[in-house]
């Protein structure tokens, strides 16, 4: 039975991880960020010790959270706002805010750390935002109701899951232009690129499958059905393994990451993780997958070695985007950021921006 730590805890600054069998992680250096959508919060927790830092609160709608590279910087967007935000991963302070499309769901950094990218699930469209600037840059067209979103590990290719049009778009990054659109099956929720840029991976979340994708021919290799409801994916560092979160529905969830073979391509395990399995990060040895129970109001720390849940920390509420830095977590206690009550101003050039259809 999973443990559901009350809010109260949280915002006293409580941390009281339930660990299953064993203690802290063993070699494991960094902090798990979370967006708590729910309760307009993020979470920070150590990775080593598997404890919460820092509660960051006046976080309006953040469905979506992710780390620049080199963990310096955290990116979070506003779905109340139609706003992407860049706060500072050591000492929690906002450093921008940049508008977006309506409706913002997802957030990705380039690999050299240079283009913020931002579908916009309402627009059908992708904000590419200058990172150092915090400038937009220019407004893509993709398929309907784009979800998430990754870039190639070269960096030349951002693919976006399309939820309403069925299909994955490639925008060339080069260019800022999308130049194709697949159709891969019913609801695409995420991508995920295998470690050398090849092969790529979407979740079907109306067919409870993952597709597997040609990235050059930009064809469906096949595909393997995993649990109710998948969301988020990712391929291990060693792309042994790719993971995806079965969230499933609230009358119905999901509990489980589906361990795919990447070479067999085929399930070979199931993990109960907890009610609402949505998103999944995973550490750089590979050993650790982290993954958001939206409906359980915890992050399940799954050691992808044992195959098995090793720890559940308690989150705020409905905790969805989850990402990884390589930088341990600064003790911040609780803190208000106060993004609710921000001043929205245009910026610099927003109404200028080019648009690339």
């Amino acid at each position: 039975m999973l443990q559901v730590v009350p809010l109260l805890g949280l915002f006293l600054g409580v941390s009281t991880a339930t660990t299953l069998g064993g203690g802290g992680a063993p070699n494991v250096r960094g902090s798990v960020w979370v967006a708590d959508e729910t309760t307009g919060s993020l979470t920070v927790i150590d990775a080593a010790t598997r404890r919460v830092q820092a509660t960051l609160s006046g976080v309006p709608s953040p469905h979506n959270v992710q780390l620049a590279p080199d963990g310096k910087s955290v990116w979070v967007v506003l779905g109340e706002q139609a706003r992407a935000v860049k706060i500072d991963a050591a000492s929690y302070r906002l450093l921008g805010s940049v508008p977006t499309g309506a409706s913002p769901a997802h957030v990705i950094v380039s690999p050299d750390g240079k283009r913020t990218y931002v579908t916009n699930g309402e627009d059908g469209t992708v904000t590419i935002i200058d990172a150092a600037a915090l400038q937009p840059l220019a407004t893509v067209k993709v398929g309907a109701h784009p979800h998430g979103l990754r870039p190639s590990p070269d960096g030349r290719w951002v693919l976006v899951a399309n939820t309403g049009g069925n299909s994955v778009s490639w925008i060339d990054a080069r260019t800022s232009r999308t130049v194709a659109e697949l159709p891969v099956g019913r609801a695409p929720a995420q991508v995920a690129f295998a470690p050398n840029g090849q092969t790529a991976y979407v979740t079907l979340r109306d067919e409870n499958t993952v597709a597997r994708i040609d990235v050059a021919t930009r064809k469906v290799l096949g595909k393997v059905r995993v649990g109710p409801g998948p969301i988020q994916i990712t391929v291990t560092p060693d792309n042994r393994f790719v993971l995806a979160a079965n969230q499933g529905t609230p009358e119905r969830p999901g509990q489980t990451l589906s361990v795919i073979d990447a070479a067999k391509f085929s399930v070979v395990a199931d993990i109960a993780t907890g009610a609402g399995a949505h998103g999944v990060t995973v550490d750089p040895t590979g050993r650790f997958a982290y993954v958001t129970n939206t409906y359980a109001n915890t992050l399940a720390v799954v050691d992808l070695a044992a195959r098995r849940t090793v720890a559940r920390v308690p989150t705020g509420g409905g905790p969805n985007g989850v990402s990884f830095s390589p930088l341990a977590p600064t003790p911040g206690g609780v803190r208000d950021l106060g993004l609710g009550q921000m001043k929205i101003e245009p910026s610099p050039g927003e109404e200028q921006h080019e648009s690339h259809h």
